[in-house]
């Protein structure tokens, strides 16, 4: 069991106290104003897989450079390890409670910590099986997954539907994806047009809690939706060619001002919690009172 499910990921930080604490933080620390930190923050979200992606960028503004940090109960139970004297402890949002604490492993002692748990690793490779359980997991989410046979240079598109039935206001959404790509570029695919959708570029949807942010000019609309399909492919094993818009974007020496990241690390963590694919660190519920 992760920091969360597949369903408190998605409500996690839809509130106007998680949206004003993250606006408060990053006015306050005046961070990832330029194109270089903010691919250093997406780089460090990518390295701490085993919290969700907007956890990762709280525990980067508190403590910049962290490399592994977990709750004292997995610290205990899965490491052998358990918080020094004195450690001063790191706050993150959960779905039990209003925040939770977790230590850096600098701020642990006991057992050595394993090499499976390094902040580098991967969970492995997509393969075909992969993709097929990501198909049936959107089918759920009435989202239809649709290959197409095309060149090389076109990879994919989304598409927002009308409703399934005349009297439903219920919409569908559908994904085109170049079946000629390879699994890896296929995943790639997917999640940009994923990051499309929950960043809400294709409008408000109440039932996927997306919301409504099609004002978003087309520059803006890629640099996010790159974004999110860079975090949860490198999270996941999957580099990304090293020529997209993202790359671009950080090549040039600007700003991300139009750049929503409470947005993006919102429509990541929504992206792995349909797909299911990141194993995160586990917390005690809190006691009842």
């Amino acid at each position: 069991m992760g920091d969360h499910t597949s369903s408190t990921q998605l409500q996690l930080f839809d509130t106007d106290v998680a949206r004003s604490l993250l606006d408060q933080l990053l006015a306050d620390s005046k961070l990832y104003k330029q194109s270089g930190a903010y691919k250093d923050l997406l780089d460090f979200t990518v390295r701490l897989r085993n919290f969700a992606p907007f956890n990762a960028m709280l525990l980067n503004v508190q403590k910049p450079g962290i490399s592994y940090a977990a709750s004292p109960s997995d610290w205990r139970e899965r490491f052998g390890r358990t918080p020094k004297d004195g450690a001063r402890p790191l706050l993150i949002l959960w779905p039990f409670g209003p925040v939770a604490l977790v230590y850096d492993v600098n701020d642990t002692e006991g057992e050595d910590l394993p090499q499976e748990v390094a902040p580098f690793q991967a969970r492995g490779k997509i393969d075909e099986a992969k993709l097929k359980l990501f198909e049936s997991l959107l089918k759920k989410k009435l989202i239809q997954w649709n290959l197409l046979d095309h060149g090389d240079r076109s990879a994919g598109s989304i598409q927002r539907l009308r409703a399934v039935e005349a009297d439903s206001d219920v919409d569908t959404y559908r994904i085109n994806i170049n079946r000629n790509h390879g699994c890896a570029v296929r995943f790639t695919t997917l999640t940009h047009e994923l990051g499309h959708l929950f960043l809400g570029h294709l409008g408000k949807d109440k039932r996927l809690n997306v919301p409504e942010r099609r004002y978003a000019d087309y520059n803006q609309r890629e640099i996010e939706a790159e974004s999110v399909a860079y975090i949860v492919c490198e999270r996941n094993g999957v580099q990304l060619n090293s020529q997209s818009y993202l790359s671009e974007f950080v090549d040039r020496d600007t700003t991300v001002d139009e750049v929503d990241i409470y947005q993006v690390m919102r429509a990541a963590g929504q992206v792995e919690a349909i797909l299911g694919p990141s194993e995160h660190t586990r917390y005690e519920r809190p006691a009842s009172r």
